[in-house]
């Protein structure tokens, strides 16, 4: 298995980057950046990162891509989480007065 994924980025052959020039004299092309994978031992192994080279690359691919992304699970119904009541904390300091708001799961 290759060490490396080309990027999934479907404008990065585009960049006009001195990093993406390759090509003998007379023949250069721009051409897509090679992403180096992650060992598969680690939490990074299925991470963005194995397969786009910038975050620019992998929103553009989110734009192109994004109605069959969400076609993989398509959600017609909110998720919720029950939750406790929330309690509202007061604080005060010398020259203010401040609220936190403290939110628990039920188990």
């Amino acid at each position: 298995m290759s060490e490396f994924n080309w990027c999934h980025g479907p404008n990065c052959h585009k960049k006009e980057l001195q990093s993406r020039v390759r090509g003998s004299k007379g023949n250069k092309v721009l051409r897509t950046m090679k992403v180096k994978i992650r060992s598969n031992n680690t939490y990074w192994f299925q991470h963005w990162w194995n397969y786009f080279c910038n975050q620019t690359c992998l929103m553009e691919f989110i734009q192109k891509h994004i109605q069959g992304i969400i076609a993989l699970e398509p959600r017609k119904e909110p998720l919720e989480t029950p939750i406790h009541d929330p309690e509202k904390i007061k604080h005060e300091g010398t020259y203010h007065t401040w609220y936190d708001t403290k939110i628990e799961k039920k188990a």
